[in-house]
């Protein structure tokens, strides 16, 4: 077996990769977050079992957003990848020091040491992934949401103090015609001194 282990960070990601001998075949090495990073990874991964993929394990710590892109990846090229609770790593560099091993803190080596232990891991899959996916849109399409709301209530407020007539003379104000009106003319004295044509025009156009 082949054990990957990386350390995740916003910029970069230390990675280091070992046999079941507990062999170094890469000494910890850095590659920056993104495509290039990633491939390069992928590259020296291959490089140590070129005909079978199946017999290599990934970890890495949950480490929120920053993990996200090349947990992805990793799914992508069909790697077995595991999602390791940071408190489990923690424990078990503990575990490592009591047995008197030299580590102050979970790094890439320690995560790979982690996965040749055989403990009890679950590897990641790509539902897990893509429900993640679903679960961080959902919550930012409500935060839009809500954003959308927030605004309606400051240009309603604002109609209200500066135009307060022009509410009675549609049916919403929050239609694109409405606002592509007030966008150009935004007071009564204005919209008042507006040529027909011109008013017909730009009415017609955001309709």
């Amino acid at each position: 077996m082949i054990f990957v282990g990386i350390d995740v960070a916003k910029e970069k990601h230390d990675c280091f990769i070992m046999n079941s001998d507990g062999e170094a075949l890469f000494n910890t090495f850095t590659i920056s977050n993104h495509k290039e990073g990633f491939d390069e990874l992928y590259q020296k991964i291959k490089s140590c079992s070129p005909d079978d993929l199946s017999n290599i394990k990934v970890g890495l710590e949950a480490t929120g957003h920053y993990s996200y892109n090349i947990l992805g990846y990793l799914l992508d090229k069909g790697l077995t990848t595991f999602v390791i609770n940071p408190l489990h790593t923690n424990l078990y560099r503990k575990s490592l020091s009591l047995r008197k091993t030299k580590t102050d803190k979970v790094d890439a080596r320690t995560i790979a040491m982690m996965l040749m232990s055989d403990v009890v891991l679950k590897s990641y899959s790509d539902i897990l992934y893509h429900n993640e996916e679903l679960k961080s849109l959902t919550c930012y399409r409500f935060d839009k949401i809500q954003e959308r709301v927030q605004l309606k209530q400051s240009v309603s407020r604002l109609v209200n103090i500066l135009f307060p007539e022009f509410e009675k003379l549609v049916s919403s104000l929050h239609l694109s015609a409405v606002y592509e009106l007030l966008l150009d003319y935004s007071g009564a004295s204005y919209i008042a001194c507006a040529s027909l044509t011109k008013l017909t025009n730009l009415l017609k156009k955001a309709l």
